[in-house]
C-alpha cells in the first residue's frame, strides 16, 4: 500500500509539474488551478479536450476526427482528469489511427514472441473506441476500451493508476442504493438474499454464467468462494465480449490485451492487477487468448520506429512515459 501511494504521489506530482509548464496561463480551465489535496489536475467540462494530446500543428479537421473518436456521451465521467486511462487512450490510439499510424501495434510482441495484436493487420478501416457489444444480456452493454475486428477480434482494456483490472460492483452496494436489497452481493457465487441464481446479475438476465464454462475452466453449477468474478470481473466480461458472436461481434473469435503502465505496483507481481491478469488467464481453456503490453512498450516502439515523434516526446512530458 506505501508503494502505491509513492507511484500515485511521484504521478500526481508529475501531473502538476506539466498543469505548470502547458498551462500556467489557463487557470480558467481547470476544476482546481492549484494544487490540492493530493488529487490530479481535472479539467472544467468544457475544457475536457485539453486533456487530450495532439500535434503541435494539427488542423481543425484532425482536431475534429481525433476527439470524436470518442465522442462526448462515450466518455467516462473522469475522463477530465489527468490519471484518465480513456484519456491516454485516445491520445494514443486515435492519433496512431488518423496518421495512419496503427500498423505500428502489429510489431510489438509477448514473452514467447508472438504478436500481442494478433495476426491480422490492425487499420483505420477495422479499429474502434469505445465500441459497445450487446451479446450478453446487459441492462448497459459492455463498452470496449478499443477494439480491432475482423476474422479474429483483439479487444483492448486501457489501465493507467487504477488499482485493479476492475471487480464487481455488486459487493460495493451500498445500502442507500435502492436496488441494494434485489442486487447485492456479498462477493461469493452462493445463493444468497433468498434468490434462486447464483449470480445477482443473473437475475436481471445477464447472461456471464451461461457462457463462462465455454470459455473458462470454471464450473457455473457449484458454490465459489469467493467469486472468479470478484476480482476478475472486467477482464472476464471482455473476453466473454470477443467470444460470443453477435451482430456486434459476428466471429465470436478473438483474444484481450491488458495494456498497463510498468510503474503502477498493480500490475507488478503480486499486485492485485496482476494477480487478475493471471488467475483469469489461467482459467481459460485457451490461455493465449490474454496477453498484456505496456503504455511503455507502444511509446518505445514509436521512438524507434519514428512514428509520430511529437507524441513520444508528449507522452513522456505528461506521463513519464
Amino acid at each position: 500500500m506505501v508503494i502505491m501511494s509513492n507511484y500515485r504521489i511521484e504521478m500526481v506530482a508529475r501531473f502538476w509539474k506539466y498543469h505548470k509548464e502547458v498551462f500556467r496561463n489557463r487557470p480558467e480551465i481547470f476544476e482546481r488551478p492549484d494544487m490540492q489535496d493530493g488529487r490530479p489536475p481535472v479539467f472544467l467540462r468544457h475544457s475536457a479536450e485539453h486533456n487530450v494530446l495532439m500535434a503541435p500543428d494539427i488542423s481543425k479537421d484532425d482536431r475534429n476526427r481525433l476527439l470524436n473518436e470518442i465522442p462526448i456521451e462515450e466518455r467516462h465521467r473522469w475522463f477530465r482528469s489527468m490519471s484518465s486511462s480513456q484519456a491516454i487512450a485516445l491520445s494514443v490510439f486515435g492519433n496512431l489511427k488518423i496518421y495512419g499510424c496503427l500498423n505500428l501495434l502489429n510489431e510489438l510482441h509477448d514473452e514467447q514472441g508472438r504478436p500481442i495484436f494478433g495476426d491480422e493487420a490492425i487499420s483505420p478501416n477495422n479499429f474502434r473506441m469505445e465500441y459497445k457489444v450487446d451479446s450478453l444480456g446487459e441492462p448497459r452493454p459492455t463498452s470496449l476500451d478499443a477494439l480491432s475486428t475482423g476474422k479474429h477480434l483483439v479487444a483492448i482494456e486501457c489501465k493507467l493508476m487504477e488499482t485493479d483490472v476492475g471487480g464487481c460492483f455488486r459487493p460495493n452496494l451500498k445500502k442507500s442504493n435502492p436496488k441494494h436489497e434485489r442486487d447485492f452481493c456479498d462477493g461469493t457465487y452462493t445463493l444468497q438474499r433468498g434468490r434462486t441464481t447464483r449470480c445477482s446479475l443473473t437475475v436481471i438476465g445477464v447472461e456471464y454464467w451461461s457462457h463462462i464454462p465455454r470459455v473458462f475452466k470454471w464450473t457455473a453449477d457449484a458454490d465459489l468462494a469467493p467469486c472468479t468474478l470478484r476480482a476478475n470481473y472486467q477482464l472476464v466480461r471482455n473476453l466473454l465480449a470477443v467470444s460470443i458472436p453477435s451482430d456486434a461481434v459476428p466471429t465470436g473469435v478473438g483474444h484481450v490485451v491488458l495494456l498497463y503502465d510498468e510503474r503502477n505496483p498493480a500490475f507488478q507481481e503480486g499486485g492485485k492487477g496482476h494477480i487478475a491478469y493471471e488467475e483469469t488467464r489461467n482459467a481459460l481453456h485457451e490461455p493465449e487468448r490474454l496477453k498484456k503490453c505496456s503504455w511503455q512498450q507502444i511509446a518505445r516502439l514509436m521512438r524507434e520506429e519514428m512514428r509520430l515523434p511529437w507524441l513520444a516526446d508528449q507522452l513522456e512530458d505528461k506521463y513519464g512515459i
